[in-house]
């Protein structure tokens, strides 16, 4: 199975939250992950956001930030290139859909290009709505 990895679903990965250990299994179930360039923006901003609100300290908030770069170093980045501008631009199957989201699923589907059972990992729920709407099939299955 590959997986594109968007950033609510590895903030939730990262920070240890819930539900991270069905973010663990489909990432280690996952013969190859995709991630945009915009979640490695996202992710480091959610640990310097958490570290300057006193929710971690600096030393934990290095440790995570090594901790994503490791993780990261074994994926496909997906850049926000034309195409992804262009997707990411035009009307969506379920909107309101909020920029930063929209260029996640414009990446998942830049990748789906290059392999047809890409799945959205993702606990967004418009970022979840359009990857369906879109023919993606959405991880974790959430009851």
């Amino acid at each position: 199975m590959k997986v594109y990895a968007e950033s609510s679903a590895v903030l939730s990965w990262l920070f240890n939250e819930a539900r991270s250990d069905a973010v663990s299994d489909v990432l280690e179930s996952a013969t190859l992950v995709f991630a945009s360039a915009l979640t490695a923006i996202e992710c480091a901003r959610g640990v310097h956001r958490a570290a300057a609100l006193g929710r971690i300290t600096a030393r934990q908030a290095d440790g995570l930030l090594e901790e994503y770069r490791m993780l990261e170093a074994g994926w496909d980045r997906i850049e926000i290139a034309e195409r992804v501008v262009r997707h990411a631009s035009a009307p969506f199957p379920v909107e309101p859909i909020r920029a930063l989201d929209a260029i996640h699923v414009a990446s998942a589907s830049a990748a789906r290009e290059r392999f047809a059972d890409v799945a959205m990992l993702s606990f967004d729920d418009r970022v979840r709505a359009n990857a369906a709407a879109l023919g993606l099939t959405v991880l974790p299955n959430i009851a």
